[in-house]
C-alpha cells in the first residue's frame, strides 16, 4: 500500500496537482481499512504478553486491586475511596466488573487499563476527523502514532486509573464537536454526561474546564453570525446540566468530606514551596521540554530520562504547535471562527493539561500528571508531519517519502523500544516491585 501510494504521488506531482490530488487520493474504503489496521495493531499491542509486561505490580495497583475486590465482595461501591491519600472511585468499580467477569488476578486488574486505552487511540481518530474533516490523512496519523506511543502504551497496560483521563477528554470533546457541527441535541447531552464522568477519573481531570471558554466562546461568535444564539444557549445548557447530573455523586462527596479534595495534591503543590513564582516558571519549562529533550526519570512513568516523544516527533510536534498558533491568531484576524475553534480548542487543551505536572514541584517532569496532554500532542504531531511533508513534496519528493517512513518506523521504534528494551530492563524490575508479586504467588 504504501509503495502503490509513492509510485501514485510520484505521478500526481508531474501533473503539478500534487497536494489537491493526494488530500482526495485515499477512498472511503480505503480509509476504513486503514482505520481498522490501525485499530488491530493498537489492540495488539495493548493486549500481548499483558500479564508478563510490565512485570510484578506497583503496590498502588495492588491497593487498587484489593478495594475492587472488597466492593465487589460486600457490594461497597464508593464514588471516592479514601485510603491510599484518596482515589476517586471509576475505575476501581470497572475493576470490581473484570473482576466478576475474569476472576481475581493481575491480568484482569490491567485489562481495564488496556481496554480504555484501546478505545482512545479510535476515540483520536473520530475527534480529529470532526475537528479536520476535510483531511483524512491526519487522523488517521494521529491515530497510528497514539496507538505506537511508548507513553500511551505503557499507561494503558499496567492499572493506573489516569489512563481514563485522555479517555474521557477524546470522547467528550468528540461529542461536543460533533453536536455544535451537526446541530444535535442528543450528542450534547452526551458530551456533558462524559465530561461529567471524567471527574470520577483521576485529579488531573480537575483542570480541564479551563478548556471550555476555548471551545464555547468560538462557537458562541459562530452560532450568533448565524442568527442561531438561541439555539447556541441551549446547547451550552444541556452540556452544563448533564455535566453537572454526572458529577454530582463525586461533588456531593467532596461538599461532605472537604479534605479529601486535596489531601492527594497539597503534598507536591508548587505553592507550599518557599518560592512559588520561581518554582512554577521552573517546572512550566521542565513540563515543555520534556517532548523533545529529558523526559520523566521514573522507569515505571518512562524510559527513564529520555524524551516523552520519540525524537524526530518531537521536534514535529513543536511544528504543529507553532503551525496552529499560527492559525489560530490568524483565523481570529479575520473572524473565522470555525477555524479558531478548532485551534483555539486543541492549544487550551495542550496547555490546561500540562497543569497537573507543572503545578507540582516533585519527580518533574511527571509523565502520569501530564497524561491528559498526550492526544493533544499527538494530534500536533500529526499536523508536523502533514506540514512538512506538504513542503518537501513541493521542493524535493524524495524527501517526503523519506519523511513517512521515518514516521512510521520510529512508531513502529517505540513498540520495540518499550517490548525489547525497557521491558528487560533491570530497573523496571524494581521499580514494579517484582518480588512482591513473586512472595504473593
Amino acid at each position: 500500500v504504501l509503495i502503490r501510494t509513492l509510485v501514485r504521488i510520484k505521478v500526481l506531482a508531474k501533473r503539478g496537482s500534487y497536494f489537491s490530488a493526494t488530500i482526495n487520493m485515499m477512498t472511503k474504503k480505503q480509509e476504513i481499512l486503514a482505520l481498522f489496521l490501525i485499530l488491530v495493531l493498537a489492540g495488539f499491542l495493548r493486549l500481548w504478553q499483558l500479564d508478563t509486561i510490565p512485570p510484578g505490580l506497583y503496590p498502588d495497583v495492588a491497593i487498587n486491586g484489593n478495594d475492587a475486590l472488597n466492593a465487589l465482595q460486600n457490594r461497597d461501591f464508593k464514588v471516592f475511596y479514601p485510603e491510599n491519600n484518596g482515589r476517586e472511585g471509576l475505575f476501581f468499580n470497572l475493576i470490581a466488573l473484570s473482576f466478576a467477569i475474569f476472576g481475581p488476578s493481575v491480568w484482569a486488574i490491567k485489562i481495564v487499563a488496556a481496554l480504555i486505552g484501546f478505545l482512545t487511540v479510535l476515540g483520536t481518530y473520530l475527534l480529529v476527523k470532526e475537528i479536520f474533516s476535510t483531511n483524512k490523512y491526519l487522523p488517521l496519523i494521529s491515530s497510528f502514532l497514539l496507538a505506537t506511543s511508548f507513553w500511551h502504551l505503557n499507561f494503558s497496560r499496567f492499572g493506573f486509573r489516569a489512563i481514563m483521563v485522555p479517555f474521557f477528554l477524546v470522547f467528550f470533546s468528540y461529542f461536543l464537536f460533533h453536536a455544535f457541527q451537526k446541530k444535535e441535541i442528543w450528542s450534547v447531552a452526551f458530551a456533558g454526561a462524559v465530561f461529567g464522568w471524567g471527574f470520577h477519573t483521576y485529579i488531573a481531570f480537575r483542570v480541564a474546564p479551563l478548556i471550555l471558554p476555548f471551545l464555547l466562546i468560538p462557537y458562541w461568535l459562530s452560532y450568533r453570525t448565524e442568527n442561531r444564539q438561541k439555539q447556541f444557549f441551549i446547547f451550552t445548557f444541556c452540556f452544563l446540566l448533564f455535566t453537572l447530573i454526572a458529577a454530582a455523586p463525586i461533588g456531593l462527596y467532596f461538599l461532605t468530606n472537604p479534605q479529601d479534595f486535596i489531601s492527594r495534591a497539597a503534598g507536591v503543590s508548587v505553592f507550599s514551596s518557599v518560592s512559588p513564582i520561581l518554582e512554577l516558571a521552573k517546572s512550566f519549562f521542565i513540563h515543555l521540554q520534556m517532548f523533545v529533550f529529558a523526559g520523566d526519570s521514573n522507569w515505571r512513568h518512562n524510559f527513564a530520562g529520555q524524551p516523552a516523544i520519540a525524537f524526530p516527533l518531537g521536534i514535529l510536534m513543536y511544528f504543529g504547535l507553532v503551525f496552529s498558533l499560527k492559525e489560530a491568531f490568524s483565523s481570529l484576524k479575520q473572524k473565522n471562527w470555525p477555524v479558531l475553534t478548532n485551534h483555539g480548542f486543541l492549544l487550551s487543551w495542550f496547555f490546561a493539561m500540562l497543569l497537573p505536572g507543572v503545578l507540582t514541584v516533585e519527580g518533574i517532569p511527571h509523565q502520569l500528571r501530564t497524561i491528559g496532554v498526550i492526544p493533544a500532542a499527538y494530534v500536533f504531531v500529526s499536523l508536523g508531519v502533514f506540514k512538512t511533508f506538504e513542503f518537501l513534496s513541493s521542493r524535493k519528493k524524495i524527501l517526503s517519502a523519506i519523511l513517512l517512513i521515518i514516521v512510521i518506523l520510529v512508531g513502529f521504534g517505540d513498540v520495540y523500544k518499550y517490548f525489547f528494551v525497557w521491558a528487560r530492563n533491570n530497573e523496571v524490575q524494581g521499580a514494579f516491585t517484582v518480588k512482591y508479586v513473586k512472595i504473593a504467588d
